[in-house]
């Protein structure tokens, strides 16, 4: 396949996943413009910051002038940017659905008047909510749980309705993402369990038989550079699924130990009831898309990181928390 360079605005590039992507989309040859609030620090691109193809732009997704400036330039959008997770956006609804949902048409149709020509919509495997099915795929009905999880649905059926000739559209349900990044989450599965490891040597497991869909960030990377690289026909209009290992949270807690070593697990009850194994075939199937890096990795990553001094003071520090920085900085 031959490798085509790309202006992408990736709003929320200095996120969690957009702190791992645009380093790599700048070390593939594609320009790039970050929009982005920076509540987690304004320095979590600093290894690329003086890069001569990436543009840093400090502002709301909801300001839809700031929004006109970043696209200025470019052909692809990929919209990582929302308040992320449960707890978080329950802090305030309203904020959530401001940035989750009603920012999100303005922002596709000023993309299109840009003249982009590609947009990669980051959705979330959670709109499935609980199914029964063994298999989650593609073709099952929607039944999000979580004001969260419906609004994401909600931006599927707006890019579907958006979508035109020229305007190519593609939605990800990525599994929920593990690993080390410069924007360091500890409030997603994995990474919780190998921080309380490290930091306090006992893992918390509560329930333990829940089926969890995960990913490497690094393969989730590596997604989001392919799909810039795949023919119009291959993915216009398309969902597909993201994910790698479907494990138990019982055994997360296992291999979190195989890992950091003598650790206690204390088995808790939960009042969460999700479990779904999420299918990724059509994904590999269609696109040729076949994640590489373990959950193991994942655990090793963020091990390493915590013994070379990245990641201090993890139970105290609220950037490594989303709910505890929205709380913070009272962003409305």
């Amino acid at each position: 396949m031959a490798s085509k360079t790309r202006n992408v605005m990736v709003t929320g590039g200095a996120g969690y996943v957009g702190a791992r992507l645009v380093p790599r989309l700048l070390a593939e040859g594609h320009g790039v413009t970050v929009l982005d609030l920076y509540m987690f620090g304004d320095d979590v691109l600093d290894e690329v910051k003086d890069h001569p193809r990436l543009r840093q732009i400090k502002g709301d997704l909801r300001n839809i002038e700031t929004v006109k400036q970043a696209l200025q330039g470019c052909d692809t959008v990929i919209h990582l940017a929302c308040i992320s997770n449960d707890p978080s956006f329950e802090l305030d609804p309203t904020l959530g659905r401001s940035i989750n949902f009603d920012a999100f048409r303005p922002l596709v149709q000023a993309a299109k008047k840009a003249g982009v020509n590609r947009f990669i919509y980051a959705s979330s495997s959670s709109v499935y909510g609980v199914k029964a099915d063994q298999n989650v795929t593609e073709d099952l009905a929607l039944e999000p749980l979580t004001d969260y999880s419906k609004f994401k649905a909600m931006c599927e059926t707006v890019l579907e309705e958006e979508r035109e000739p020229g305007f190519v559209t593609l939605t990800i349900r990525p599994a929920t993402v593990c690993g080390y990044s410069p924007r360091q989450r500890l409030d997603v599965i994995v990474n919780i369990l190998t921080s309380h490891a490290v930091v306090n040597g006992k893992i918390k497991v509560f329930g333990g038989a829940q089926l969890r869909p995960n990913l490497h960030i690094e393969d989730m990377v590596d997604l989001y550079l392919l799909c810039l690289q795949l023919p119009d026909e291959k993915i216009d209009g398309r969902i597909f699924n993201a994910g790698y290992e479907n494990i138990k949270v019982s055994d997360l807690a296992e291999r979190v130990r195989g890992v950091v070593g003598d650790v206690a697990v204390e088995v808790l009850p939960t009042d969460d009831p999700r479990s779904y194994h999420v299918s990724s075939a059509l994904i590999q199937r269609e696109l040729g898309f076949q994640p590489k890096h373990t959950v193991e990795e994942a655990i090793r990553d963020l091990v390493k990181a915590f013994k070379d001094g990245r990641l201090p003071n993890a139970m105290t520090d609220k950037r490594y928390y989303n709910i505890k920085t929205m709380q913070s900085i009272k962003l409305t």
